[in-house]
């Protein structure tokens, strides 16, 4: 059983050093939690996946989620808190310190130069869960067309799902229906 100040420190230490939300957080909780040995890597996009289904900030759900799996309700709250509060004491000190430097040109290229790492730190864990999840050419194509019409054409992704899941369940049901009938 995985002590909770184990999973307190370590969410503390993703929540430090992790810029740009929770989709870059990713690559760390999976480093972090997978190489201790207290989750596997095939139960890291199941947490994923219910962290984006549920309401709230990515970064937060996936923590809930992801202690709740080690150690339950205790657990949860340990890695919550520690994935919440160096990310709130940080964001205090910057707005208490740098609210004069914020047109700071030297300050503005500081974080211009760290968008594309945030930018990398969102796309590798992506793609490595569109390699995993899709097993078939048809999910790449569904998966392909998805990232067109939401990334250039302004598509609602909630439109997407409901499309794609009357579809499915509407291929269900011809599928049913021609295995009884044989």
């Amino acid at each position: 059983m995985v002590p909770l100040w184990q999973i307190f420190l370590t969410f503390a230490k993703i929540g430090s050093f992790t810029i740009g939300g929770g989709y870059a957080m990713i690559p760390l909780i999976r480093q972090e939690i997978v190489k201790k040995g207290w989750l596997s890597d095939d139960e890291i996009p199941d947490i994923i996946a219910l962290a984006q289904s549920a309401p709230g900030i990515l970064a937060v759900n996936m923590s809930i989620f992801a202690g709740y799996k080690m150690r339950g309700f205790k657990g949860s709250v340990a890695a919550t808190l520690g994935s919440v509060i160096p990310s709130f004491i940080i964001i205090l000190l910057i707005a208490m310190l740098f609210t004069g430097y914020q047109d700071n040109p030297v300050v503005v290229r500081i974080f211009k130069g760290i968008r594309p790492v945030v930018v990398s730190l969102i796309l590798v864990p992506m793609i490595n869960m569109a390699r995993k999840g899709n097993k078939t050419w048809w999910a790449w194509v569904i998966s392909a067309i998805s990232l067109f019409l939401v990334a250039f054409m302004k598509f609602s992704p909630i439109y997407i799902l409901m499309v794609l899941i009357v579809t499915a369940i509407c291929f269900t049901l011809i599928k049913e229906r021609r295995s009884s009938d044989d």
